[in-house]
């Protein structure tokens, strides 16, 4: 039996009421206007009624000419002071699009705020305001010493209803909530609803260690799942927004795949953790250091990669230029590998053109395997699904739905490069690498596949035999 460990625990404060007093007037409103324009009609063109619509056009009285006019659309939020000359922060959702961003301070001053710089990565965004004094404001502390049970405060204006402060404790932290690569939130129990985001979430020493930015609500309202960008993560991006007006971000030029616990064991390894490289960014620093598709990156400066959003986060916040070591698996063998961080900038999305595989051509040979029906590649094939010429592998011509390839989300036209990271440029090489792995034991394979231009690895159980 455990004894609770009352000698340790500290109960809830008598009052919130000194720290809410020092912490409310640093705490503004955003309020944000965004001028929409409307669609001008456009007249039918019906052969015999063009006089009729244009008579009709001409005669319309100035009620319907207005309601052609632009219109506004506003919205709310929160944000709160961290320098005394008047530099705001608050999420880019609050503030993104808006053609005007006013902010009223807990007093009822108000200023019109100008943009510095936004980041839709992290969301968030920085504002100036200019005041002839200067601002009340809070200090930013570390988000790291606060743990899971800590007391917390956020203030924010839900709803519009100004300065509301509410309290709770750290229920979670580094939350993935699938929202973006760099995912780490700190979950609460503190009201936070429509309105609180971009406001600020306090330790008990009135420091900034949070900014409230999601809820988890079907309804709509609180239910006591709030989600705020960590401190330390959120001080790095508005660093950089204020000294170049964008976020800076390493990278080392590769796409991957968090490597679970299904591809683990389709790879023989007891462990799902890792980055499994789908591709390799030409020229990129990965390239350079001699990284290649399908290797598992495992370590990264001494770190050992656990989760889906370790490396992107790590990578961003690696200061460009800088020289790291990692440690991959390469079909089972560690490799010690020295790359230096490149910028991370904003590429071209990737074609999205559906892709339309060859009709049955005669002759063509097919097999059924694991729910899949394959071909090999035809030159009528690689034209029709847009393939590069150095692109080698094996065509999907048809799934069926139940089947094990068919839950994965295999369908027609992808093309499988490779089996357990064992390279197949043919029918027979497929057949003959699921049977191997079969005969190991193996519960399932790892497909890499090719589809629109984009690599992925899919794991799929092996069907009865």
């Amino acid at each position: 039996m455990i004894a609770p460990l009352s000698g340790f625990a500290s109960g809830a404060p008598d009052s919130f009421a000194d720290l809410a007093e020092k912490l409310l007037p640093a705490v503004v409103n955003v309020n944000t206007t965004e001028v929409v324009k409307r669609e001008q009609r456009t007249i039918p063109q019906i052969p015999g009624l063009d006089e009729l619509f244009r008579r009709y056009d001409r005669g319309r009285d100035k009620d319907s000419e207005e309601e052609e006019r632009p219109t506004t659309r506003q919205s709310l939020g929160s944000g709160f002071v961290i320098d005394p000359s008047g530099i705001i922060v608050t999420n880019n959702h609050v503030i993104d699009k808006a053609d005007e961003i006013m902010i009223k301070m807990h007093d009822g001053r108000e200023f019109e705020a100008k943009l510095i710089g936004k980041d839709d990565k992290l969301d968030l965004a920085v504002l100036k305001v200019e005041s002839d004094k200067p601002l009340p404001y809070v200090k930013f502390g570390d988000d790291s010493k606060s743990r899971i049970g800590d007391w917390v405060l956020a203030i924010g204006n839900p709803y519009s209803l100004g300065g509301t402060i509410t309290a709770g404790i750290i229920s979670a932290r580094n939350r993935d909530i699938n929202s973006g690569p760099y995912d780490k939130y700190i979950q609460t129990d503190a009201s936070i609803n429509r309105g609180n985001s971009g406001g600020p979430m306090f330790n008990l020493d009135g420091e900034v260690i949070g900014i409230n930015t999601a809820i988890f609500s079907p309804s709509g309202g609180n239910i006591g799942i709030g989600f705020a960008i960590p401190s330390n993560q959120a001080q790095h991006v508005i660093e950089q927004i204020q000294k170049f007006g964008h976020a800076r971000r390493g990278r080392i030029g590769i796409v991957f795949q968090p490597l679970t616990d299904e591809f683990a064991e389709s790879l023989g390894m007891e462990k799902g953790q890792g980055a499994l490289v789908t591709s390799v960014v030409e020229g990129g620093p990965a390239d350079k250091a001699g990284i290649e598709s399908d290797d598992i990156i495992i370590e990264y400066e001494g770190k050992a990669i656990k989760t889906r959003n370790d490396l992107p986060i790590w990578v961003a916040n690696t200061p460009i230029g800088k020289k790291v070591k990692l440690v991959v698996l390469r079909k089972g063998k560690r490799k010690n590998l020295t790359l230096v961080i490149d910028e991370l900038v904003d590429e071209e999305t990737p074609d999205d053109a559906p892709m339309q595989p060859d009709d049955q051509e005669q002759d063509v040979k097919s097999e059924e395997v694991l729910g899949m029906t394959l071909e090999n590649l035809t030159e009528k094939s690689r034209k029709a699904l847009r393939l590069e010429d150095d692109v080698e592998g094996v065509l999907v011509a048809s799934v069926k739905r139940n089947s094990p390839a068919g839950e994965k989300g295999l369908r027609r036209g992808d093309v499988i490069l490779s089996v357990t990271q064992e390279d197949v440029k043919t029918i027979d090489q497929v057949t003959k690498r699921v049977a191997e792995l079969r005969k190991k034991g193996r519960k399932s394979v790892l497909l890499k596949i090719i589809r629109r231009g984009n690599t992925a690895f899919v794991a799929v159980q092996f069907d009865p035999e």
